[in-house]
C-alpha cells in the first residue's frame, strides 16, 4: 500500500481521535457518536451509577496495568540475559511475595463489590429507599413492535418503526443522514413520560423473548412470554431518548426501535387528556339513526273522486 492510499485512512483515524477528545462527543450523554469508545453517562440515577462503576473499574485496571507492565518492562530490560543476569531463587520463590500478590487482588475485588452491589440493588428494586412509583407503564413486546399501556389511565397504543424508515428499508434505498438523521431509530408513537416522576415498568412479551433497552436510562430488561419483569426510572430533564430491542427475536429484530419522550408534567397532563379523550371517542357506541318513514298512501297517490250521493245527484 503506497502513501497515497494510506493518507485517507490516517486522516480518518486522526479525525476519530479528535472527536473522542472533543467535549462535543459527550455533550448530551444520551446518544452514541462515531468513534466512541466509552459508555454514555445517561440521564438517570441508574445510568449514572453504571457509568461511575465502570469508570472506577476502568481506572483500577489502568493502575494495575501500569504497575504490572511497567514491572515487566523494567525486569526485561534490567535483568536481561545478555547482561549475564541470573535468576534469584530466593526472590522468585518468596512466600511473602506470593501472599502479597494473592491478598491485593482479593482486597481490590472486595472493595469493588461493595459499591457495585449497592448500585445493582438500586437498579432492580423499584421501591428501594424511595417512595412508591407515581405511575405504572406495562410494556409488551411483539414481533416486531411494542405496546405501551398506562395502567389505570385507560390509555394504550402500539409503537412501531416509523413509516419513512420502513419505506426506505423496504425499497433498499440509501438513507440520507441530513434528511433522515434517525433512520431506523424513530417510531410512529413514542412512549411519553412526565419529567421528574418515578415511573414503574412491568415488562412482558406476547410471542418470543424480547428485551427493552434505552441506554440513556441505564438498564435493559428482558420481555419474556408468561413472565412479568419490573424496572423503574426517574428522568429529571425533558428530552428524547432512543433504544432498541436487545434480544434476537426474529428476522425483523433490527426494526423495532424504542423512543421515550420525556416532557414537563403540564405538557404530559395535556397529552394524557387528549389520549383519553380519543380512547373514549373510539370506544363510544355508534347510535344508528332511525329510518325515515315512508310517506302515507294518501300523500303518495292522488285522491280519488268522492262517490256521488243521491242528494248530490238530485
Amino acid at each position: 500500500m503506497n502513501a497515497a492510499m494510506k493518507a485517507p485512512r490516517v486522516v480518518r483515524y486522526a479525525a476519530g481521535l479528535m472527536a473522542l477528545a472533543s467535549s462535543a462527543a459527550w455533550a448530551n450523554g444520551t446518544e452514541p457518536v462515531r468513534w466512541q469508545l466509552n459508555m454514555i453517562p445517561g440521564v438517570t440515577a441508574t445510568s449514572q451509577n453504571a457509568y461511575q462503576a465502570h469508570m472506577i473499574m476502568l481506572w483500577i485496571c489502568v493502575v494495575i496495568g501500569i504497575i504490572v507492565f511497567g514491572a515487566m518492562a523494567y525486569a526485561m530490560f534490567k535483568f536481561r540475559h545478555s547482561k549475564g543476569a541470573v535468576p534469584d531463587t530466593n526472590f522468585t520463590h518468596s512466600t511473602v511475595l506470593e501472599a502479597i500478590w494473592t491478598v491485593i487482588p482479593i482486597v481490590i475485588l472486595i472493595g469493588s463489590s461493595i459499591p457495585a452491589t449497592r448500585m445493582v440493588i438500586e437498579q432492580y428494586n423499584a421501591d428501594h429507599n424511595a417512595a412508591p412509583a407515581e405511575m405504572t407503564v406495562k410494556i409488551t413486546g411483539y414481533q416486531w413492535m411494542w405496546r405501551y399501556e398506562y395502567v389505570g389511565q385507560d390509555v394504550n397504543f402500539i409503537s412501531r418503526l416509523d413509516r419513512e424508515s420502513d419505506r426506505i428499508r423496504q425499497e433498499g434505498s440509501l438513507p440520507d443522514a441530513a434528511v433522515n438523521p434517525h433512520y431506523l431509530r424513530d417510531v410512529d408513537n413514542p412512549l411519553v413520560l412526565p419529567a421528574d416522576t418515578r415511573v414503574r415498568f412491568v415488562i412482558t412479551a406476547d410471542d418470543v423473548i424480547h428485551a427493552w433497552w434505552v441506554p440513556a436510562l441505564g438498564w435493559k430488561q428482558d420481555a419474556i412470554p408468561g413472565v412479568i419483569n419490573e424496572a423503574w426510572t426517574n428522568v429529571k430533564e425533558p428530552g428524547t431518548y432512543r433504544g432498541v430491542c436487545a434480544e434476537l427475536c426474529g428476522k425483523d429484530h433490527g426494526f423495532m426501535p424504542i423512543v421515550v419522550k420525556v416532557v414537563p408534567k403540564a405538557e404530559y397532563s395535556n397529552w394524557l387528556a387528549q389520549q383519553q379523550k380519543a380512547a373514549d371517542q373510539a370506544a363510544a357506541p355508534v347510535v344508528a339513526e332511525a329510518p325515515v318513514a315512508a310517506p302515507a298512501e294518501a300523500d303518495a297517490a292522488p285522491a280519488t273522486e268522492p262517490a256521488v250521493t243521491a242528494d248530490a245527484a238530485g
